[in-house]
């Protein structure tokens, strides 16, 4: 089913994770799916078709509690990327 919201965190989900790779927060996908304690078959296909809604909250908050991600930003898609002040 394609669902606007969970289409939209998914991609948010993937534009947080990738920044953090290219600005040198993480090694790569790999690192993150071990950090995070996601399968990576899961992560990969996700990943290759935003419209599965795989995607669980335990993904999501490692961005949140390790790299300073806003939740807000990530499920609603309003503010910045990042939460201010910490």
């Amino acid at each position: 089913m394609k669902n606007p919201i969970n289409i939209g965190v998914t991609s948010r989900f993937y534009e947080a994770v990738n920044f953090l790779i290219e600005n040198g927060k993480i090694r790569g996908k790999q690192t993150y799916c071990t950090l995070a304690g996601i399968d990576k078959r899961a992560y990969y296909r996700q990943e290759g078709n935003n419209e599965l809604s795989l995607i669980q909250f335990f993904w999501i908050v490692p961005l949140i509690t390790e790299y300073n991600i806003s939740a807000k930003w990530l499920i609603t898609g309003k503010g910045g990327m990042f939460e201010k002040g910490k």
